[in-house]
């Protein structure tokens, strides 16, 4: 029952766009660039090896005159050449350094997309932000949207001293998004539920009220459960998909990224020092699924 039950989960789970909006190519100067996205010379294309032998894909948009890093896992059926426009609008609006990235599987990335692919694929994109960008532990925020939320907060509940946590119509676990269960089962993927009682960092909620993927109830529980909780947003009438479009997104978020700026400025600064490593045992799969709506989490 277990197998079945996170096989169906992991079907639904990934859906990368087919075929990829975008690919890599070098430049004349030999430099890494999207083909099919606008140029922008503010724009750092990487290709990174995973612990999981794959090669992904991440994007580093810098802002002149940023603090803050955004690391930004996107939901389930997108790529980075579809995420060109909001991460446009979120740099501007934000004053913000963005480092996103596509799964194993997705865009120009090898593999294929699997919850444990997503771990490696996030401590790759964690090490290049240590590595090549000397990002300040209190100066990174990691931001999950719906299935990101799982890499987000696999890397969170790792790493003490982050800035902060974004969780975007996210989700408690893979199995509580088809059934309302009540507990935890070995073969359930993405435990976000048993993760977030570990983050150590202020944690901010968005969640639609009218979401018909993910339940409104998985961001009230994940707000709940939190240790340092920060003022949730609860869109009225906001579904899985078009959070953005709403005008207090921007404006919450904003005072969010404000915050965190503030505590930043007034801790003293420490470098990303800490790898994370996967040590859970793998039962590997995915997600995405409409759920029946469920009951809160007791």
């Amino acid at each position: 029952m277990g197998n079945v039950t996170s096989n169906v989960a992991a079907r639904f789970a990934f859906f990368p766009p087919d075929p990829p909006t975008y690919d890599v190519h070098k430049d004349e100067s030999g430099k890494l660039v999207l083909q099919g996205v606008t140029a922008d010379k503010n724009i750092d294309v990487h290709m990174l090896d995973t612990e999981g032998g794959n090669k992904i894909i991440a994007t580093f948009w810098r802002h002149p005159v940023a603090r803050l890093t955004l690391l930004y896992s996107h939901g389930n059926a997108a790529d980075l050449g579809q995420m060109h426009e909001l991460f446009n609008e979120l740099r501007a609006h934000l004053r913000v350094n963005i480092m996103s990235y596509d799964y194993s599987g997705y865009g120009a990335s090898t593999g294929k997309p699997t919850e444990f692919n997503t771990y490696y694929d996030i401590e790759a994109v964690y090490n290049c932000l240590k590595k090549e960008y000397g990002v300040k532990q209190e100066d990174l925020i990691v931001y999950g949207q719906s299935v990101g939320s799982g890499p987000t907060l696999h890397l969170a509940s790792r790493v003490k001293k982050l800035g902060g946590v974004v969780l975007h119509s996210a989700i408690l676990s893979g199995i509580r998004v088809l059934y309302p269960v009540k507990m935890t089962f070995w073969f359930d993927i993405f435990k976000n539920i048993d993760k977030i009682r570990r983050v150590q960092c202020p944690v901010l909620v968005i969640h639609g009220t009218d979401d018909e993927i993910v339940d409104w109830s998985h961001g009230k529980r994940l707000w709940e459960l939190s240790k340092e909780k920060y003022d949730p947003l609860w869109v009225k009438g906001g579904g899985h998909c078009n959070l953005e479009t709403f005008p207090e997104y921007i404006k919450h978020l904003r005072k969010f990224i404000s915050t965190i700026e503030k505590i930043s400025i007034s801790k003293p600064a420490k470098q990303l020092t800490c790898t994370p490593r996967i040590a859970e045992h793998k039962h590997c799969k995915c997600l995405r699924l409409k759920a029946k709506k469920e009951k809160e989490e007791s």
